[in-house]
């Protein structure tokens, strides 16, 4: 009996970790935003400058199919061009993006000429500096494969508060980890924890009045790990200012 449980136990984990490994999907790829990835700054998911919300220029934007209404902002991809069907790719590379905009759709275009980005077709639209790394410049488009990954960031978590007296909006940056937020709760120093409901993309919204209080944060990820940032915002905390915590996934 001892041995069976232990080959039980020893399948359950086997079984578990293969779960938990992600598949190689196909999709395709294009590019945008010039050599200097200036043109993918800010986007629908609200970072803004992409070099102080912690993402660089290794980024995409993301189809319908795949976007999720936002809900997918700050997920990360290792992507690599699929060389048995184009000539196009850089054999042997591959490059992890996060996702960071929103490629629209344009149903005036097929989907094979110009329309990438229509459903049902998982489309990543990626800078030019995180293409070159797997494909050639000269390819419009191209085959690739996608597994999403763990994201790996340099530092803590940003929070970046908007709004005004009654309206608190905070971007949520810089999310190691799973990368992707489903929910945020803040708390003054002379509150409870609150809920946040998402206003668009990575932006979260509270309507409680918290002048003069330093802020806190609790995060949650879509793999159900919550971390808290605590005292993260002084409490002459100001709208516009961008506070940082070492506090990581």
């Amino acid at each position: 009996m001892e041995n069976h449980g232990l080959l039980v136990l020893t399948a359950l984990l086997v079984l578990a970790f293969k779960v938990s490994v992600a598949q190689w999907t196909p999709a395709t790829a294009t590019f945008y935003g010039g050599s200097d990835a200036s043109g993918t700054m800010g986007g629908a998911c609200g970072y803004g400058n992409l070099y102080n919300a912690g993402y660089g220029t290794n980024s995409a934007a993301l189809s319908t199919a795949l976007f999720n209404n936002g809900a997918w902002c700050g997920a990360c991809f290792t992507i690599t061009c699929d060389s048995s069907k184009t000539p196009s790719c850089k054999q042997g590379t591959s490059i992890t993006i996060t996702a960071t905009n929103f490629c629209p759709p344009n149903y005036a275009l097929a989907s094979d000429n110009g329309g990438w980005c229509n459903p049902p077709r998982q489309h990543f639209d990626m800078s030019q500096p995180a293409w070159t790394t797997i494909a050639v410049y000269q390819a419009g488009i191209v085959p690739v494969n996608y597994r999403r990954v763990p994201c790996q960031r340099s530092g803590g978590m940003r929070f970046t508060v908007n709004g005004n007296d009654y309206f608190d909006l905070v971007l949520v940056a810089n999310v190691g980890g799973s990368g992707v937020v489903t929910q945020t709760w803040i708390r003054g120093s002379s509150t409870d924890w609150m809920v946040m409901s998402r206003n668009w993309g990575a932006y979260w919204q509270s309507n409680a009045y918290l002048r003069g209080q330093s802020l806190s944060f609790m995060v949650q990820t879509d793999d159900g790990r919550v971390v808290t940032a605590s005292n993260v915002a002084p409490s002459n905390w100001w709208f516009g200012g961008t506070y940082t915590t070492w506090v990581q996934f």
